[in-house]
């Protein structure tokens, strides 16, 4: 299997972080420009307290991005530095990178939660299952 397979993935990941950045900015600039946070201006305090889901959600997803993805990068550069990416670990590696649009695009819009917290296990579980199996197969030599 060509190594660099791996990085379709690796790369729809940061595309999608950079996808949700944007939806933030584009949510968050006209909420502010339309808001009257007072003479203080918008405080951490009164952004959190007047911001829609709308607004707030995209933000709470970007945050969120820099979680659990970041084990993600972590493994995918090892797993190419050391050439250990196989067919298994470049399918789990989509898994999870699609399964994080889907999380992204529901948490950004709809956010229901019970879908959302659905969509976030099967990535959580594949991102999981390329962890453990790196592991063990560093560990075995």
């Amino acid at each position: 299997m060509e190594q660099t397979a791996i990085l379709g993935p690796f790369f729809g990941m940061i595309g999608l972080t950079g996808v949700v950045w944007l939806y933030m900015f584009a949510r968050r600039v006209p909420f502010i420009l339309r808001t009257d946070f007072g003479p203080d201006g918008p405080t951490p305090a009164k952004f959190a307290a007047l911001s829609p889901a709308a607004v707030s959600n995209p933000s709470d997803n970007l945050k969120n991005l820099f979680e659990l993805p970041v084990l993600f990068y972590a493994l995918v550069l090892y797993l190419f530095a050391s050439q250990r990416v196989d067919s298994t670990y470049v399918t789990a590696a989509w898994i999870f990178a699609a399964f994080r649009v889907l999380h992204s695009a529901m948490h950004c819009t709809l956010n229901i939660v019970n879908a959302r917290f659905a969509l976030y296990l099967v990535a959580s579980l594949a991102l999981w299952f390329i962890a453990i199996r790196a592991a063990l197969a560093h560990l075995a030599g």
